[in-house]
C-alpha cells in the first residue's frame, strides 16, 4: 500500500468516526460511498495547483475535483494557456490534467452546497496538508473563491495575510508566500514554502466576476511554468 492509498484511506476513517455533513442522496444516485474521499485528480508531479472550496453534484458523478460548471472553465483556461487556442473537447479538457492537480479545502460535498464550518475543514486539514506538502511536488497554488484562499491563512503571519486580501484592488493580480506544514507518518514536521495566487470562484452565481474570470485566469498563468 503506497502513502497515497494510507492517506486516502485515513480520511475515510476520520470521516466514519463522527458525523458531519454529507450530501447522502447525491452520492447515494452516483453509486458511491459517501465517506470514501475524493481528494484531488491530476498530476502530483505538476508544478500547479488549482484550490477550491469542496465538491459538487458534478465532482461526485465524475469522482474529480472541478469538473462542473466551474472546473470547466478552469480546464478550458488552463488548456488555453497551453496550446493558445480554445476548446470544449472533453477529452482535450481531461487531457490537461496531466500538467495540473485539482483539490479542495474538504474532499467531500456538503448538503445544498452549503461550505463546511471551521470544525469540519480543521478535521480533514492535516490530511490536505500532508497533500500539498508530501506527496505533490509543486509550489504554486492558485486558489477560487475567498474559502479557499482564507483556508491558507495559518500559514503565514496573520496581519500580512489579512492586509493582502484587504487590497481589493490587487489582490487578485499579486500572490502571497506562505509557508505550509503538515506531520509525516514518522510524527516529523515537514515544511513547504508555497506561492498563493488568489482568484474569484468562477460560478455562474458570481456576477461581478464570472465574465472576467477568462482573463484573469490568462494573466495569472502567463508567469508561470507548467
Amino acid at each position: 500500500m503506497s502513502n497515497l492509498e494510507e492517506l486516502i484511506n485515513a480520511i475515510q476513517t476520520e470521516a466514519q468516526s463522527a458525523d458531519f455533513p454529507l450530501d447522502v442522496p447525491v452520492y447515494e444516485s452516483a453509486k458511491k460511498d459517501p465517506t470514501k474521499p475524493i481528494l484531488y485528480y491530476g498530476n502530483l508531479k505538476s508544478n500547479v495547483c488549482f484550490f477550491g472550496r469542496d465538491l459538487g453534484r458534478d465532482e461526485v458523478m465524475a469522482g474529480q475535483p472541478l469538473i462542473g460548471a466551474s472546473g470547466t472553465l478552469v480546464r478550458q483556461g488552463f488548456y488555453r494557456a497551453i496550446y493558445k487556442e480554445n476548446t470544449s473537447d472533453r477529452d482535450k479538457l481531461m487531457a490537461v490534467c496531466d500538467r495540473l492537480l485539482l483539490t479542495n479545502t474538504v474532499p467531500y460535498k456538503p448538503p445544498e452546497n452549503k461550505a463546511y464550518g471551521v470544525r469540519v475543514k480543521k478535521r480533514f486539514r492535516p490530511f490536505v496538508e500532508q497533500l500539498l506538502t508530501i506527496h505533490w511536488q509543486g509550489n504554486h497554488i492558485i486558489t477560487l473563491g475567498t474559502e479557499a484562499f482564507k483556508w491558507f491563512e495559518p500559514y503565514t503571519d496573520k496581519e500580512t495575510f489579512n492586509q493582502f486580501w484587504a487590497d481589493k484592488d490587487n489582490r487578485y493580480h499579486q500572490s502571497i508566500e506562505v509557508n505550509l506544514t503538515s506531520i509525516d507518518n514518522q510524527g516529523n514536521t515537514v515544511h513547504k514554502k508555497t506561492l498563493i495566487s488568489p482568484l474569484p470562484h468562477p460560478s455562474p452565481l458570481n456576477q461581478r466576476y464570472y465574465r472576467l474570470f477568462p482573463g484573469m485566469l490568462q494573466a495569472r498563468l502567463a508567469s508561470l511554468e507548467f
